[in-house]
């Protein structure tokens, strides 16, 4: 398996443009040399009719059969990505108008990113949940009821875990297994404990770190928070970025965001589990 390993510093072009990768890319692995993947367009996506856009770059389908843990705010290593490649994802979601504000951005932009949501959110918001779904965007897991792991038992910690994915498959396939439909899990708080990522290993599910982030949970303006994640981003170069879409100054932020992600020469990754895609 080849990643990518970098330090992380900062704290908790034009392609083919991608308007959805549809339902059918977010049913499909790590092993590729920065660089490599799908051109971004798969089976049921639509072409963006926006000459101007950001778009995707290109699809990097993950593999995590044997496990993964990536993200160097919390592993010492990362998704395979080269220089001014950024992958999108926002967790806690999904909650209402700030959710459904990200999502127009990205599709303005044609854009993929992927949603670590929340079971709680997705069972109180279960048409907004099957919107980004059907715009195809990744759906990975984030937990129930979003604990902080390393204060629960094992059992009670793979309990809310297991709920989590279980309620937003239900919601999405209407069906549910042992294992995601999408094997892609983030620890609230990027807290895990040793017993629970070796369960979630011998599963096949992926654990998904970040390598920076915009700090949106705390008071700020989304003049401020852009500056913020727009300085982490050209220190570090690209990565897998962190935001949250419940928070409306995040929402307000994101246009912008994009905007300048074109202007300063980045590309846009989206990941999607398993095999290749066509």
């Amino acid at each position: 398996m080849t990643v990518q390993t970098r330090s992380f510093e900062g704290s908790p072009r034009r392609a083919l443009f991608v308007c959805a990768l549809g339902l059918a890319a977010a049913a499909f692995g790590l092993g590729l040399t920065p660089g490599s993947g799908t051109p971004a367009r798969a089976a049921g996506e639509t072409a963006c009719t926006n000459p101007a856009a950001l778009g995707t770059a290109r699809v990097l389908p993950v593999d995590t059969s044997r496990g993964l843990e990536v993200g160097t705010k919390s592993y010492p290593q990362t998704l395979p990505l080269g220089p001014k490649e950024v992958v999108l994802t926002f967790d806690d979601g999904p909650i209402g108008k700030p959710t459904e504000q990200v999502l127009a951005a990205l599709a303005a932009e044609c854009v993929n990113a992927t949603f670590f949501v929340v079971g709680e959110q997705a069972a109180a918001h279960p048409a907004l949940l099957k919107r980004i779904a059907a715009a195809g965007h990744t759906i990975g897991h984030h937990s129930m009821t979003h604990p902080i792991m390393t204060g629960l038992g094992f059992e009670a910690g793979k309990s809310d875990i297991e709920r989590g994915w279980r309620t937003v498959d239900r919601i999405l396939t209407g069906r549910e297994g042992d294992r995601p439909a999408t094997p892609f899990f983030r620890f609230p708080g990027f807290a895990p404990t040793p017993e629970l990522a070796a369960w979630l290993k011998a599963k096949g599910i992926g654990t998904f770190g970040a390598d920076l982030w915009g700090t949106d949970w705390q008071k700020t303006t989304p003049d401020a928070l852009l500056r913020q994640v727009l300085d982490r981003l050209d220190k570090r170069g690209g990565g897998i970025l962190l935001l949250h879409d419940i928070h409306a100054h995040t929402a307000a932020m994101f246009p912008a965001l994009l905007t300048e992600l074109k202007a300063r020469g980045y590309r846009v990754v989206h990941i999607v589990p398993g095999g290749a895609v066509s």
